[in-house]
């Protein structure tokens, strides 16, 4: 069993969360009113992009020596025609930047909370996340922490790989905007 907290509580983070406690962790939901002296061994950043660095600036001695999950897709929701960060990085990567003494994980943004919520993308298919991360220990502590969610986990590789994850993130929430998929659909992968 682990502690995971949660920064934010909305459709993401308890969907996210619901996972983790099928796979018998203990969940613990931070929001802007919450009083925070101790964090988790894994903590979830389950909140738009723009939230992130108040949240860094604000919890960066508490956040060190934890892994930090990234679930964010870095969005330009003036223009919803691109990403926010630089075209050779992630928000993942810039998360890592701000955070040294974190290991970063990419995972959950290229799935909707519905998918993770139903387990199932379409009613169909098993729900799988993604992860991305220097730090091959993390993701393996993360894939042993969710076994027993009912979702597939597979790792896609290094940090570099959250850049694809976020485009491929990006292109299922303007499908979805556009109504050409539904927020119960989105994109699966098959063995």
């Amino acid at each position: 069993m682990a502690t995971i907290s949660i920064f934010g509580k909305g459709n993401m983070g308890t969907a996210i969360g619901g996972n983790f406690v099928d796979a018998g962790n203990e969940v613990t939901y931070i929001t802007k009113d919450s009083t925070v002296d101790q964090l988790g061994d894994i903590v979830v950043l389950a909140v738009p992009y723009p939230a992130i660095a108040a949240i860094l600036d604000s919890y960066k001695n508490l956040l060190s020596g934890k892994i930090v999950i990234d679930i964010t897709n870095p969005v330009d929701f003036n223009t919803f025609d691109g990403l926010v960060v630089p075209a050779d990085s992630s928000a993942a990567a810039e998360i890592a930047k701000k955070l040294p003494n974190s290991v970063v994980i990419k995972a959950f943004n290229t799935t909707f909370a519905a998918t993770l919520a139903s387990k199932k993308v379409a009613g169909e298919h098993q729900t799988t996340v993604l992860l991305a991360s220097d730090d091959s220990k993390a993701k393996e502590q993360l894939i042993n922490v969710l076994n027993g969610s009912g979702l597939g986990i597979i790792d896609a590789g290094s940090l570099k790989r959250a850049r694809e994850l976020e485009a491929m993130g990006f292109l299922q929430i303007t499908l979805a905007s556009a109504e050409k998929i539904s927020w119960t659909g989105g994109f699966g992968i098959f063995k």
